[in-house]
């Protein structure tokens, strides 16, 4: 299945994408699930069959597509987590997975503006694969990570380099509001066969900037689910981004930031197309 959240007008709910339509689990789950974290928690089963059996209810094209799982508890995002890009940035692949967190205002969902600061020109894309949990996890190890796994989605960890550089924090240059996409829908992991082999594709206004695969993470996805859990616990519809391929703005010379105006595409194979353009702060 494709979950998505949405704004059917002012009406917030979540469904399920069949054909150019949604069907409206939050109307039709609404006692068990009235949320997209408890569908994903409990009643993912029941979701795929109701989803078989009847007719959308509503039409991809009448709906404002939010990010899938629309606030987050915890969005944990993992730096430098493929050799290439560590060597474009000048750092070496690191012991232990390199982790930093993004607040929910950060986020948008497909089709909605990226943010571009007034206080800084140095605005990054960073195409990534999203990793949504499904069952709580906690000391999880990893072969048995990938139980936990709700689905996938894609992310753009647009990044503010000059706050990233401030410190070795990474925080203030990744918490700027609306500066991280997420979407267009969660894909339900029994529809990826092989996450860790999936080709990644940023373009900037047409222009393929990056162009990767999964299967080159440092720390892959069961690594990264054992490394979290052992620290804090992972709760249905938190997010994980499991880091950018080499071809970032910062590791060109000279870097092409992002500017009002332009259009950034995220594409990830079995998963679908995220874009958003880049509009001016304020």
């Amino acid at each position: 299945m494709k979950l998505v959240s949405f704004l059917d007008g002012p009406r917030l709910g979540y469904g399920a994408v069949k054909g150019d339509g949604i069907v409206d689990l939050s109307a039709r789950l609404v006692a068990e699930a009235p949320k997209i974290r408890d569908c994903i928690a409990t009643s993912l089963g029941k979701a795929a069959a109701t989803v078989a059996r009847i007719a959308p209810d509503l039409a991809l094209a009448d709906v404002r597509l939010l990010p899938p799982v629309p606030v987050p508890e915890k969005i944990i995002c993992i730096g430098v987590n493929y050799a290439d890009h560590a060597s474009e940035m000048g750092r070496t692949a690191p012991p232990f997975p390199t982790v930093f967190t993004r607040f929910a205002d950060t986020l948008v969902g497909p089709g909605s503006d990226l943010i571009l600061p007034n206080n800084s020109a140095q605005f990054d894309y960073e195409g990534e694969l999203a990793v949504i949990i499904g069952r709580r996890a906690r000391h999880v190890r990893a072969a048995d990570a990938m139980a936990h796994v709700a689905g996938y989605s894609c992310f753009q960890d647009a990044s503010v380099r000059d706050f990233q550089r401030h410190t070795s924090q990474f925080a203030p240059g990744k918490n700027f509001p609306g500066t991280g996409g997420f979407g267009p829908w969660l894909v339900t992991a029994d529809e990826v066969k092989d996450p860790h082999g999936l080709k990644l594709v940023t373009r900037v206004n047409g222009v393929e900037r990056q162009n990767g695969s999964t299967a080159d993470m440092i720390f892959r996805i069961p690594a990264l689910i054992a490394y979290l859990s052992s620290f804090t616990t992972l709760n249905p519809g938190d997010v994980i981004a499991t880091g950018t391929p080499a071809g970032v703005a910062a590791g060109r010379t000279p870097p092409p930031w992002l500017r009002d105006g332009d259009r950034v595409e995220v594409e990830i194979e079995q998963i679908g197309l995220l874009g958003h353009n880049v509009s001016a702060e304020g």
